[in-house]
């Protein structure tokens, strides 16, 4: 007999948007998440200094209803993570200026893992400091881990 894993498959929707702050942006952004059917939306350049489920509640669908955010600063960068609480319990695990990790379980099958949503600085400063912190990391072999 067969044993049989108790498996389940998430999909996460990973996106530069270039903004966040106009209705026609919202709309786009509320069918891309319907078409995909993700469980988990990384969105990085919101260009967006805070967020509360109220204006969450503009673009996306009533079934994500968690998040973290790290703020843009002036009008530049900015990084959310949604999900569906339903489906995940999520901690911020850790932030820089430029990535937010959230320490998620899975509430179908306790399954742990690091999801890291990252936007790289465009400035040669910027890029260098980001990369440096990248080749640094020191995860350890037992994390699952995912960075987008």
């Amino acid at each position: 007999m067969a044993h049989i894993r108790n498996i389940k498959s998430w999909k996460i929707l990973c996106w530069n948007v270039r903004g966040i702050n106009s209705v026609n942006k919202w709309d786009s952004i509320r069918d891309k998440i319907v078409e995909s059917g993700c469980d988990i939306v990384c969105l990085q350049e919101t260009k967006r200094e805070t967020f509360d489920l109220q204006y969450i509640k503009n673009f996306y669908p009533p079934a994500f209803d968690a998040f973290e955010f790290l703020p843009s600063v002036g009008a530049s960068g900015g990084l959310i993570t949604i999900w569906k609480s339903a489906y995940f319990e999520g901690h911020l695990s850790f932030h820089n200026s430029f990535s937010l990790s959230v320490d998620f379980r899975s509430l179908h099958n306790n399954t742990e893992w690091l999801l890291a949503n990252i936007y790289g600085p465009c400035t040669d400063e910027g890029k260098l400091s980001f990369v440096d912190w990248l080749k640094n990391i020191a995860m350890p072999e037992e994390v699952d881990w995912l960075l987008v």
